[in-house]
């Protein structure tokens, strides 16, 4: 475990997946801690994929690989490239294990960095090879919500009109419900999670408030950069996800191809791609 922490909030970390485990302010634990019983990770990170893939498949340079729900990165060991005390950086590199599912050469990095009441969170892609890399990225930061998740509710600074695509096993399917009409706060409810996630592939915000209605307890999460937000927990359980993606499952009938699949992010050779999305203590 390592430990990053300023004047306000005590930060860990897991090397296991670059996972964040605790973010503490105040004497109060804001992140779920792994329960078994209901969800053994806390924050994991989704790469090369967000999501599942059809048949657990895609197809690349004539090609097809296999690929498990959500990629490897959340099941890999990673480096402690450096560290303040404020900041880490872990580094993943590609090997010969990551190519037989992910054929392209890389560094993955993961910087956490403290500044206030402020968590941010800093992936890194660099392709190290001759070609444009495909991929997706996301992160899957669970809050804890003890008193139960319908004391809580998602606010937006936007008024938001937003469908929710129901998830069919690792496949989002091509219906969709109205959960929110042009309106800015959603009041969370355990049974919209009875199926899967909430999926908002459509959302115009950039960032949301998870906020406990009493108005105690209140966490921004900044996701400019990222188009598609993921709301998820375990049917019941005492959490709850909220996580910034550029990536989405697969649809119901799409192809294999995964140059062509929806929301697939690329960076060309010899270059690096960027997203930053920051988790703020606001109560």
């Amino acid at each position: 475990m390592i430990t990053i922490k300023n004047e306000f909030i005590t930060a860990k970390f897991n090397t296991l997946g670059a996972e964040l485990r605790s973010l503490i302010y105040n004497g109060r634990e804001y992140m779920w801690q792994a329960d078994p019983q209901w969800w053994a990770q806390t924050s994991p990170l989704m790469f090369p994929i967000c999501g599942g893939l059809a048949d657990d498949e895609y197809e690349f340079g004539g090609k097809t690989y296999t690929l498990k729900k959500h990629g490897y990165a959340k099941t890999s060991e990673f480096e402690v490239e450096c560290q303040s005390d404020t900041s880490v950086t872990f580094l993943l590199k590609s090997n010969e294990e990551s190519r037989k599912q992910f054929p392209f050469e890389y560094e993955l990095r993961l910087i956490y960095t403290l500044v206030g009441k402020q968590l941010q969170v800093r992936n890194e892609v660099k392709n190290v090879g001759d070609d444009t890399m495909y991929f997706s990225i996301g992160s899957h930061e669970a809050y804890a919500t003890p008193e139960g998740v319908e004391e809580y509710e998602l606010v937006f600074p936007q008024k938001e009109k937003l469908y929710a695509f129901g998830l069919n096993g690792n496949l989002i399917g091509k219906e969709r419900t109205l959960i929110l009409d042009d309106a800015d706060r959603l009041p969370l409810n355990k049974e919209y999670f009875s199926i899967d996630a909430l999926v908002f592939p459509e959302i115009q915000s950039r960032s949301v408030i998870l906020q406990k209605r009493d108005g105690s307890v209140a966490v921004r999460v900044e996701f400019d950069g990222f188009f598609n937000l993921m709301v998820w927990q375990k049917c019941g359980a005492p959490y709850i996800c909220v996580e910034p993606w550029n990536g989405t499952p697969d649809f119901e009938g799409q192809g294999k191809d995964f140059t062509k699949k929806i929301g697939i992010q690329q960076v060309g050779a010899n270059s690096t791609y960027v997203r930053t999305h920051n988790i703020e203590i606001l109560k």
